[in-house]
């Protein structure tokens, strides 16, 4: 039997800048990828969610803080209650963190400016289903964009995450003041990811690195294993 393309929806919101790009790498990676606008009040037939980077309606008031009450997150919202697979990258994060699904809040950056380079990463965690082809330990190159991506929590929780290993990948050097370096993490169940770094814009070695393609390549897996599952 022939292994087939997972269906993975890509959000699109109002000033989002970075979908078409996430649609572009899931679909580079063996992915059926198509665009769910933020209307929607259910998802197609799906694998997995992915909100993608930009500027949800402008980031007016907070970022993320509009987008959370969309009413295609609230399908998102059951979907991953349900054990689907969710990917937030970057106001994707800041999202999921609104919405509730990820823990902690994302602030300005410490230095007040925005921050758009190439980041190391180290790998918490090769063991959930956005970094199965990762390596504990492994350091991925990967770039930011963000003015707001300085995560927080306070110190029980953040004693908690680490306690659930729910902190998957870390910043190898000071990038905006988050927490601990942390730059990724997922639920307690382990189905919902939110990440600050764009490894949508990390498939090609032509832009510098294809260590994004390790992440969005091991969630295409994930969500492969999960359509097979239903067959």
């Amino acid at each position: 039997m022939t292994s087939p393309q997972p269906r993975i929806g890509v959000l699109r919101f109002p000033g989002a800048c970075d979908d078409r790009d996430a649609l572009w790498a899931l679909a580079a990676l063996d992915a059926e990828a198509l665009f769910v606008w933020h209307t929607e009040t259910e998802l197609p037939d799906l694998d997995a969610v992915v909100l993608p980077g930009g500027f949800s309606y402008g980031d007016y008031l907070r970022c993320g803080a509009i987008a959370r009450f969309a009413p295609a997150m609230e399908a998102v919202v059951d979907f991953a209650a349900a054990g689907g697979l969710v990917l937030g990258i970057c106001n994707g994060l800041q999202i999921l963190c609104e919405a509730g699904l990820l823990p902690g809040v994302l602030r300005r950056n410490d230095s007040l400016s925005f921050v758009c380079r190439d980041v190391p990463l180290v790998v918490e965690r090769g063991d959930t289903p956005f970094t199965s082809r990762c390596d504990e330990g492994q350091l991925l190159t990967i770039p930011v964009k963000h003015g707001e991506g300085n995560w927080y929590v306070d110190d029980d929780l953040y004693t908690e995450l680490e306690a659930r290993r729910q902190i998957v990948l870390r910043y190898g050097e000071q990038v905006n003041g988050s927490r601990n370096d942390v730059a990724g993490v997922v639920d307690e169940r382990g189905n919902v990811m939110g990440l600050m770094p764009h490894p949508e814009h990390a498939v090609d070695p032509l832009l510098g690195s294809a260590d994004g393609a390790l992440i969005l390549s091991s969630l295409v897996e994930s969500a492969r294993e999960r359509a097979l599952a239903t067959v």
